[in-house]
């Protein structure tokens, strides 16, 4: 799909140099960053989802588990 967007000259001509360093065209670079942004932030919305799910569960560990755990850790001489 053909768009029209507009880009501060600074971002263009960078954006340009860095299509012609790789070469590739600069809708190739500019579709690689929206995908690039895209996953950044499908991954942040996961985590925020993940945050609000185990935010209303305890996060502590059982009295019981904890010692069976520190039990199992062999003594050392410092």
């Amino acid at each position: 799909m053909k768009t029209a967007i507009s880009v501060p000259d600074p971002v263009f001509n960078q954006a340009d140099c860095l299509a012609k360093r790789l070469q590739i065209s600069r809708s190739e670079l500019y579709t690689r960053a929206v995908e690039e942004y895209i996953g950044e932030h499908r991954s942040s919305r996961v985590r925020e989802k993940l945050d609000a799910l185990y935010s209303a569960e305890p996060s502590g560990i059982d009295p019981a588990t904890r010692n069976a755990q520190a039990a199992s850790i062999p003594r050392e001489e410092w």
